[in-house]
C-alpha cells in the first residue's frame, strides 16, 4: 500500500534532521550545527497510531539566495513539497520569527497543502514559553511547541499531521488487480514495454536515459485478469544522480515497489547485467516482492545457437541472491514473448500469496529432519518442534525450536529448498521467523 508523504521543511539549522531522526527512531540524517548539512532529501518510514507514513527530510530553504548549493537545496525542498500530503514547517524558538521564516511561510501557503507549524527547541517542560505566541504572525494557525532533542511535543505534532491525512485515498480498493512495478536502470526499455502493452504512448519514450521522471499507472485487462502497470523512473547510480529531480525519482521508485505485488526487473540485453541492476533488484527483495527478471532488447542482441543458454547461466550467477526469480528474454518494441511475461506475472503473484497448511508443513519438516539431522553445538542439538505459516506476500514461516542460535542460516536454506521442491514458490522470496518455545 502506498504511504502518505510528509515533508519536513524550514530554513537551515532549525533542527529538521534532529526532529526527523526522533520521529523515525533512527539516525538516518546527519545532524550537525553547521547550517546546510542536509543537502539531499532523505526519507524514512514512520508509524503513528497504527498508521504508516513516509517522512522526507529536506535541505534548509533559503528563499532569497544566489548561492548554487542553497538554491539547489531550495528546489529539492520544493519537489518534496509538491509531492507531500502534509508539510511540517520547522522554526526555531530561540531565533524567533525571522524574515526568512516569513518568506518560507509565504512559499508554503502557495502550495495549497496542509501545513503543521512546529516551533522547535522548546526544551523546558510545562507552560508554553511566551515567545511561542510570536509564531502566530506566520499566519499558519496554532504553533506546536516541540523539543526534537528530548522528544517533547512530537506526539502532538504527529497528531496534528494525521488529522490532515485521509487514509482511504491510500488504500487499495481493487483487490482483484495485480500491481506490477516495472523497475530497472534508465533506458532499459521500461516505458517501451508499457506502451506496447497498453497500445498507446502513455509514457514518453526517448533514447535519452532518464526520460520518465515519475511513476505512471497503466491499467489493463488481459485474459480476464486485471493488471496495473507502474512505470518508474530508472534508478541511477548514486554518483550519477546529479539532477535534483532524479534524486527524487529514487524515492518514487521505492514507493512504486511498495505498492506493487510483482516487480519486473528490466535488464538491458545489449548492455548486459550491471551493478545497478543488482541494487534495483535488492530494493524489491527487501520489500519481499515477487520478481521476474526480464531481459529486454533481445531482438538487438547478436546471437548464435548458444547465446540464450549462456546468457541465462550468467544471469543466474549475477542474480544468485534471488535464485527463485524466473528469467525471460523479451523485446518490448517488437512485443516478443510479452504474452509469456503476462503468464509469468500472474503465476509469481499466485506463488507470493500461497498459503500452506500447518499439517503439510510439518510433514515436510519431519521428512527433512529425518534426512538431514539438525545442527549441534557443544553436544546440544537443535530441535524444531513445529512450523506454521504466519503470512503471505512473501510466504513467511515461523519455526518453534529449543534454541534459536542453533538454527543456522544454512539449515534454514535447506528447509526453504525442501518447501520449494514440494510447493514451487517460484518468483517469490521466502522468510523464516525463528522462535524459542515460550517466546511470544
Amino acid at each position: 500500500m502506498a504511504k502518505p508523504i510528509v515533508a519536513v521543511v524550514g530554513r537551515p539549522n532549525v533542527g529538521k534532521s534532529t526532529l526527523f531522526n526522533k520521529i523515525i527512531g533512527k539516525r538516518l540524517s546527519i545532524v550537525d550545527d553547521t547550517p546546510g548539512v542536509t543537502r539531499d532529501r532523505i526519507y524514512g518510514d514512520a508509524e503513528w497510531q497504527g498508521k504508516k507514513l513516509m517522512l522526507v527530510d529536506t535541505g534548509g530553504i533559503e528563499p532569497k539566495t544566489d548561492d548554487i548549493i542553497l538554491s539547489s537545496m531550495r528546489s529539492q525542498a520544493q519537489l518534496a513539497i509538491d509531492t507531500a500530503s502534509v508539510i511540517i514547517f520547522v522554526t526555531d524558538l530561540k531565533s524567533g520569527v525571522t524574515a526568512a521564516d516569513m518568506d518560507v511561510a509565504a512559499m508554503l501557503q502557495k502550495s495549497g497543502k496542509p501545513i503543521v507549524l512546529c516551533v522547535n527547541k522548546c526544551d523546558r517542560v510545562g507552560e508554553p514559553p511566551m515567545e511561542l505566541y510570536e509564531f502566530y504572525n506566520l499566519g499558519l494557525g496554532d504553533p506546536i511547541a516541540v523539543s526534537s532533542v528530548h522528544g517533547h511535543g512530537t506526539g502532538d505534532l504527529l497528531d496534528a499531521v494525521m488529522s490532515h491525512i485521509d487514509y482511504s485515498e491510500f488504500e487499495e480498493t481493487e483487490e482483484d488487480i495485480i500491481n506490477v512495478a516495472v523497475i530497472g536502470k534508465p533506458n532499459a526499455g521500461k516505458s517501451s514495454l508499457i506502451n506496447f502493452i497498453s497500445g498507446e504512448e502513455r509514457s514518453i519514450v526517448s533514447n535519452i536515459a532518464g526520460t520518465t521522471r515519475d511513476a505512471i499507472d497503466t491499467k489493463i485487462t488481459r485474459n480476464g485478469v486485471n493488471y496495473n502497470f507502474i512505470d518508474t523512473a530508472g534508478l541511477r547510480r548514486k554518483s550519477k544522480v546529479e539532477d535534483n529531480i532524479e534524486k527524487y525519482s529514487v524515492i518514487r521508485a521505492k514507493m512504486a515497489i511498495e505498492r506493487a505485488d510483482v516487480c519486473v526487473i528490466m535488464i538491458d540485453g545489449v548492455d548486459g547485467f550491471t551493478e545497478q541492476d543488482s541494487k534495483v533488484a535488492g530494493l524489491a527483495l527487501e520489500e519481499g516482492k515477487a520478481c521476474i527478471i526480464a531481459v529486454n532488447k533481445w531482438d538487438a542482441v547478436e546471437k548464435d545457437g548458444t547465446t540464450l543458454d549462456n546468457d541465462r547461466k550468467k544471469l543466474m550467477v549475477d542474480f544468485s541472491f534471488m535464485p527463485y526469480a524466473p528469467i525471460i528474454f523479451i523485446s518490448a518494441k517488437a512485443g516478443q514473448r510479452v504474452d509469456r511475461l503476462f503468464e509469468l506475472i500472474k503465476y509469481v503473484n499466485e506463488q507470493n500469496t500461497m498459503r500452506i497448511s500447518t499439517g503439510m508443513l510439518n510433514d515436510i519438516l519431519a521428512d527433512a529432519t529425518a534426512r538431514v539431522q539438525p545442527p549441534t553445538d557443544k553436544g546440544k542439538r537443535l530441535k524444531i518442534y513445529y512450523m506454521t505459516q504466519a503470512s503471505t506476500k512473501p510466504p513467511t514461516f515461523v519455526c518453534f525450536c529449543n534454541k534459536a542460535e542453533l538454527f543456522h542460516f544454512s539449515y534454514q536454506r535447506y528447509l526453504e529448498n525442501q518447501i520449494r521442491s514440494t510447493f514451487g514458490l517460484e518468483g517469490t522470496p521466502v522468510r523464516f521467523v525463528i522462535r524459542e518455545r515460550g517466546d511470544k
